[in-house]
């Protein structure tokens, strides 16, 4: 077999695995990225993620202690939505330069900001941009499937570039090669 003819086979069978790889990861790469663009907008989208309220003071010594926070923003949240009452407290991110405590639940995505000087309850919404996450990375099913599937995509889309790079050099190899000739 001559070297032109080994460039032209290896080229029909990257098309194949190129195109069949490609179909494989469309659904993939098609919710990693329609959630991907909405990630980098959910700071500036008021439904994807409510904006950061601003406390009182930036001063830790004035606020009031976690487990205080925790229990304003509990009672506060059950008063809201009733029937949450179960909902328990998932994190609490604290936000020094804002003056502002986020109270995360670990239901249905909820969010209660609080003041952490006065206790004074900013705001309480959803956070969509937290199921949208786990949406992009597939931890919505599992982290097994999420460890999975980012590989399966990763390793897949650097194939796609190889098998890519080479459908459209290899055509020019063989090109050369057929003038020289």
């Amino acid at each position: 077999m001559s070297k032109v003819q080994s460039y032209v086979s290896s080229l029909r069978s990257f098309r194949v695995w190129h195109r069949y790889l490609g179909i494989g990861l469309l659904i993939l790469v098609l919710i990693s990225s329609v959630t991907g663009i909405l990630l980098a907008w959910k700071k500036n989208v008021e439904t994807l993620q409510p904006s950061t309220q601003k406390g009182v003071s930036k001063e830790l010594s004035t606020w009031k202690s976690i487990a205080e926070i925790a229990q304003i923003a509990q009672t506060e949240f059950i008063k809201k939505h009733p029937e949450q009452a179960d909902n328990s407290i998932d994190r609490i991110d604290v936000r020094p330069s804002k003056g502002i405590a986020k109270v995360l639940f670990e239901k249905g995505n909820w969010e209660v900001q609080i003041d952490g000087t006065n206790g004074e309850v900013k705001s309480i919404a959803k956070r969509h941009a937290d199921w949208i996450e786990q949406l992009h990375d597939g931890s919505i099913v599992s982290d097994l499937f999420k460890l999975v599937s980012m590989n399966i995509l990763g390793i897949g889309l650097i194939v796609m570039l190889m098998t890519g790079f080479w459908l459209w050099y290899a055509p020019r190899v063989v090109r050369k090669m057929k003038k020289k000739n």
